[in-house]
């Protein structure tokens, strides 16, 4: 049959329609029919997981940290001053927290005192686990506490546990009480937080909570809950900090504890003195004594040794008036130093270094002092313990070593050295028991 044009516009119209209703019929069977999950094989199917929305921006505290290695006394004016000095000079409202102590009350109040003869107008906050007829979890969130935080510009923490601070001042699920956040508004808004030994303890994000001897740590390792615990982290999460460490030999407790977080940078600050870190994050040492620069970046751990073991950590000290960054690593001598830099070709010494007890009061920092001006390029310091300890035939070789980028300062006025960037080795050894047998 010959078909007319008219035929053939009337059936390509027909086709059309039939196209247009079979198209929407898809589209709604689409729109109801659940589209059924790709199965990849190997794998269970998962929802995807929402994502979370971003965290807040906050400013970097723009105020300075005081950290104290503990044993502070009423004559060491020079830290004395500086809180106050930083908290706005004469008349500055410093609240100090005695949550540290078993006696809060009176330890508060003793450095409220200290801080009064130096200008202060200081008072104590009446926040403790142990302060007498009060409950330190309503004390916490108490509006009148909260309030008189706030008109501080400078906070102090005094020695004793740490964990009275943490378990006074963070809620149990974690969180911030409402005291902890006015300290960090003094903080942020450019007020002085300065603490010692306990109050130093809690500047960074972990600190050491029911801590064994150094030598026991270092044998048997640190757990979460036991040896170490949350600490409130003003110095960031880059910082690991311990305190009283050359009078205690606690330098070597502190690399189990960084190894097992992540830190690189860790600060030992020694008794009667501080750190003083500003918000460029210059770190100045000033008081009695320095402190020690562990810097684990380069360093390993050969899992084939049974047993801690680290190699090519490097460690520094930082004398007093010597200055570090924590940002760009660099190091500034103090003002009687910085034209004193030891030459390596003129040692001042040649003899063998050595000490049976590295872990010893102020051992390491006489064993770094008699390298760095010595002929010689490696010194070693032994760590055991008593016969009748936990496993006494395990013991440690510390090796400290000169390398091209170590560099030592002398004071032009006294007796004092800054030593920086030396390698430092450890590894287990095998001790002969009985140490020793009468002659």
């Amino acid at each position: 049959m010959k078909l007319t044009g008219f035929t053939r516009r009337g059936l390509g119209r027909l086709c059309l329609l039939w196209l247009l209703v079979l198209t929407g019929a898809a589209a709604q069977a689409a729109a109801t029919t659940p589209v059924p999950k790709v199965q990849v094989p190997g794998k269970s199917s998962k929802p995807a997981k929402a994502v979370p929305p971003p965290k807040p921006v906050l400013t970097p505290p723009a105020g300075n940290l005081v950290i104290i290695g503990g044993g502070l006394r009423a004559e060491n004016a020079e830290v004395w001053q500086r809180i106050v000095m930083l908290a706005g000079g004469k008349g500055a409202r410093i609240g100090v927290f005695g949550s540290a102590s078993i006696n809060p009350e009176s330890a508060a109040q003793a450095t409220v005192n200290k801080l009064n003869q130096y200008g202060a107008q200081a008072f104590a906050i009446p926040l403790g686990v142990t302060w007498p007829n009060s409950d330190y979890r309503k004390a916490a969130e108490d509006p009148e506490v909260v309030a008189a935080i706030h008109s501080a510009t400078g906070i102090y923490f005094t020695g004793g546990d740490q964990a009275r601070i943490t378990r006074a001042l963070v809620r149990t699920d974690g969180s911030h009480t409402a005291a902890l956040d006015a300290v960090w508004d003094v903080y942020r808004d450019g007020g002085v937080l300065a603490g010692s030994s306990a109050g130093a303890a809690i500047m960074s994000t972990t600190m050491f909570y029911d801590a064994k001897s150094t030598l026991d740590m270092l044998k048997q390792g640190v757990n979460e809950g036991h040896e170490i615990a949350a600490g409130l982290g003003f110095i960031g999460e880059d910082v690991f900090v311990d305190q009283h460490l050359l009078v205690r030999g606690r330098f070597a407790r502190m690399i189990p504890v960084m190894l097992k977080k992540g830190y690189q940078i860790g600060l030992g600050i020694d008794e009667n003195t501080a750190m003083v870190v500003n918000a460029k994050r210059d770190v100045e040492i000033i008081g009695y004594s320095g402190a020690l620069l562990l810097d684990l970046s380069a360093a390993i751990t050969d899992r084939g040794i049974k047993g801690f073991n680290i190699s090519n950590a490097t460690i520094s000290y930082l004398d007093r008036g010597d200055k570090f960054n924590l940002v760009t690593r660099e190091f500034t001598p103090s003002p009687d130093k910085a034209d004193n830099k030891l030459d390596p070709n003129q040692p001042d010494t040649r003899e063998p270094v050595y000490t049976n007890d590295i872990l010893g009061n102020n051992a390491v920092l006489d064993l770094m002092v008699n390298l760095i001006d010595n002929a010689q390029q490696d010194a070693i310091g032994i760590a055991f313990g008593n016969p009748r300890d936990f496993n006494p035939e395990l013991g440690f070789e510390f090796r400290f070593s000169k390398t091209i980028n170590s560099v030592g300062y002398s004071s032009t006025e006294v007796e004092a050295y800054s030593v920086l960037k030396l390698r430092m080795d450890i590894r287990p050894i095998q001790l002969q028991q009985p140490l020793y047998r009468y002659r």
